[in-house]
C-alpha cells in the first residue's frame, strides 16, 4: 500500500466516523452552538461523509473525484479552523481541523502529481 492510499483512508476513515457524529453525538451538538453555528452541524456532517466516500471511490476508480474531493475536505477544514481561532479556542483545541485541513492539502497535491 502506498503513501497516497494510506493517507486517503486515514483521512476518509476519519471523516465518516465524524461525519456520523454530526448527526447523532451530544458533544458535537454542543460544539456547534458553542461555535454559534448550530444550522451548519448536518450539512457539516453531510459534507465529510461525501467527501470520505468521494475520497476512498476517486482512490480506486477515478482519479479527479480524489483530487476534489480532497480539496473540498482541506476547505472544509481551513473554515473550521477559521472558526475556532474566531470563537478564541486556543491552537491546541484548534489544531485537529488545521492537521486535518493540511493532510488532505497533501493528498491534493500527492493526487495531482501522481495521475495528473
Amino acid at each position: 500500500m502506498d503513501l497516497l492510499s494510506v493517507l486517503t483512508w486515514f483521512s476518509s476513515l476519519a471523516f465518516i466516523y465524524f461525519g456520523i457524529n454530526c448527526f447523532y453525538s451530544e458533544f458535537i451538538i454542543s460544539e456547534f452552538k458553542r461555535y454559534g453555528l448550530p444550522q451548519y452541524r448536518k450539512m457539516t456532517g453531510f459534507l465529510q461523509l461525501i467527501g470520505a466516500i468521494g475520497s476512498l471511490s476517486g482512490l480506486y476508480l477515478i482519479p479527479i473525484l480524489l483530487l476534489a474531493a480532497s480539496i473540498g475536505l482541506s476547505l472544509l477544514m481551513f473554515a473550521g479552523f477559521v472558526v475556532r481561532i474566531k470563537i478564541k479556542d486556543n491552537f491546541i483545541k484548534s489544531s485537529p481541523s488545521f492537521i486535518f485541513a493540511v493532510l488532505n492539502l497533501c493528498i491534493a497535491f500527492k493526487t495531482f502529481n501522481q495521475y495528473f
